[in-house]
């Protein structure tokens, strides 16, 4: 029985290829326990604007701490009022959009919970962004939660492979660079990279801009927003 998993750190609104892969496996696993990386996809993301692509970041309060040691899953936010001032950026740019009525109230309510961590506010929305696009007998996890000793990378996520009993491990292109795919192999893991193909859709603002925010495609295109990523348009 094929039991595919993916393993992805805790992004901010995180653009349409991260939610292909929710939508891909049977498990996701939020990478919660590794390092925090400053001004990373960690904590901010784009949205499009009349003035063309924009950033939407959250401060993290790295005050008095060593960045070198700080876990995602310990990044605290900096400023409380921030989500705030994000959900007015996003209305004030996307109220034209067709599917403004139905998908920011969902927004609305996420961005008004009290967050003390940034991983809290990134898995908040990842979820109900997955259930908003229709992913459906996907499981959560986070890897904090496993119990996993291994400092070395690509054992580290062996291990959690092996501890999900995953037969498949799906991850982005770029792992290429730095996997050791015989070491999946000798542990009777396939590795399977995503060749994600950004597609196009309707945008606001002129000329068509990639890369964004999922929230873009979803406040233009709604409901067709999971076959659009996943181009089965």
């Amino acid at each position: 029985m094929i039991n595919r998993i993916a393993i992805l750190q805790p992004s901010y609104i995180p653009w349409l290829g991260y939610f292909d892969q929710i939508n891909r496996v049977d498990t996701f696993i939020f990478y919660d326990d590794v390092l925090y990386t400053k001004n990373d996809w960690r904590n901010r993301n784009k949205i499009k604007t009349s003035q063309g692509a924009t950033w939407l970041t959250i401060p993290v309060d790295i005050h008095n701490r060593l960045t070198n040691h700080l876990l995602i899953k310990d990044a605290p936010l900096a400023d409380e009022d921030i989500l705030k001032k994000h959900l007015k950026a996003i209305e004030l740019n996307y109220k034209k959009a067709p599917f403004f009525k139905e998908f920011f109230p969902i927004l609305t309510l996420l961005f008004s919970e009290q967050y003390i961590f940034l991983s809290d506010v990134n898995i908040s929305i990842i979820k109900a962004i997955s259930d908003f696009l229709g992913i459906k007998k996907i499981n959560f996890l986070k890897s904090s939660d496993l119990d996993i000793v291994n400092e070395n990378p690509t054992d580290r996520l062996i291990d959690i492979c092996k501890k999900l009993k995953a037969t498949h491990y799906l991850t982005g292109n770029s792992a290429k660079n730095y996997l050791d795919e015989k070491l999946f192999a000798k542990n009777g893991i396939i590795l399977e990279y995503q060749e994600y193909i950004h597609p196009t859709y309707k945008q606001l603002w002129g000329d068509f801009v990639p890369y964004l925010s999922v929230i873009d495609l979803i406040f233009n295109e709604g409901y067709n927003s999971l076959k659009i990523l996943s181009n089965k348009k």
